[in-house]
């Protein structure tokens, strides 16, 4: 596999779920596969689980990693073609993909949505540029429409903790103080597209993600009736693609609640505001999964870069 850069990037999600299990079982056991190998990591936007189980994945691989929080330790980086770069922007990413790609043998992006501009977001500039102008295979850690990683890790959780042969999974809007991203919640629902499970989607009216992501996928605005039977509620906050990048609801009657949910295993992929998003009596409860989630991460990115090492 070159890059892993969207859910689209899995060939079969059965078989690296099952490969996902193996190595959660013996991580150490390839630990030799990237000896002597780099792996650099390149932060646009904040982080805690994507930098910290990255980089476990790239030890349990024998990798040295290498971080950089690009905003606050690197030039400004320059994304347009043809710019005269006569303003903030002293390098181009030309230039310094070109440069990276001599350091590190597989590069890592972050990078979050403007939010502003969705034409711009979803050309994907800063990961496609890397992609473009790098020699060595990239990694999405998150991208303005898609974070795979993330995708990748809830798939396995999902398959590790159902115990039905296909299992009903509802992905949920929540409220937030703020206008949050789409990517984390494309690329569950692509991950699920993907999986035998029923799913569907229940999030208010003007909050509908991108239908060339959900397609068929069922979309319910009434929330009790999507939670009906429910086996699996992930949820998560989005602001309003259609009206791109705008907070149109407020309603804490979207806040999940024990109440809601019933007997389903919750699954959020953190950080979560409580008793805004999600109420201390799910989060505190045996339904919760949000810390296995964040576990899985780890070997969801070891096997991406597996499958990118061995190529």
């Amino acid at each position: 596999m070159k890059n892993y850069t969207s859910i689209k990037d899995i060939d079969n999600i059965n078989s690296w779920i099952e490969e996902a299990k193996e190595i959660k079982a013996n991580p150490l056991k390839n630990i030799e596969l990237g000896k002597n190998k780099t792996l650099g990591l390149f932060f646009f936007n904040s982080s805690l689980r994507t930098r910290l189980s990255t980089q476990k994945a790239a030890l349990n691989l024998g990798m040295n990693p290498i971080v950089m929080n690009v905003s606050g330790d690197a030039w400004g980086i320059e994304f347009g073609d043809g710019t005269i770069m006569n303003g903030n922007t002293a390098e181009h990413i030309k230039e310094a993909a070109a440069v990276v790609s001599q350091y590190c043998d597989v590069i890592a992006v972050r990078a979050f949505p403007t939010l502003t501009d969705k034409a711009k977001d979803e050309s994907e500039q800063v990961l496609n540029s890397f992609v473009k102008f790098a020699s060595v295979p990239v990694i999405n850690m998150e991208s303005s429409t898609g974070h795979p990683l993330q995708g990748l890790t809830d798939a396995i959780t999902i398959s590790e903790n159902t115990t039905k042969k296909r299992p009903k999974v509802v992905l949920s809007w929540a409220p937030h103080i703020k206008a949050l991203p789409h990517a984390v919640g494309n690329s569950f629902v692509q991950a699920m597209q993907k999986m035998d499970v029923e799913f569907v989607i229940a999030n208010p009216e003007g909050y509908n993600l991108n239908p060339e992501i959900t397609k068929d996928t069922p979309i319910y605005h009434n929330q009790e009736e999507a939670f009906k039977d429910a086996d699996f509620v992930y949820t998560k906050n989005w602001s309003s693609y259609d009206d791109y990048g705008k907070v149109l609801n407020t309603d804490p009657n979207w806040m999940i609640t024990k109440e809601k949910i019933g007997t389903a295993k919750f699954m959020h992929c953190l950080p979560v505001r409580r008793n805004v998003v999600v109420e201390d009596a799910v989060l505190d409860s045996d339904s919760s999964l949000v810390i296995e989630q964040a576990n899985n991460r780890t070997y969801a990115a070891q096997l991406a870069l597996k499958k990118i090492l061995e190529d």
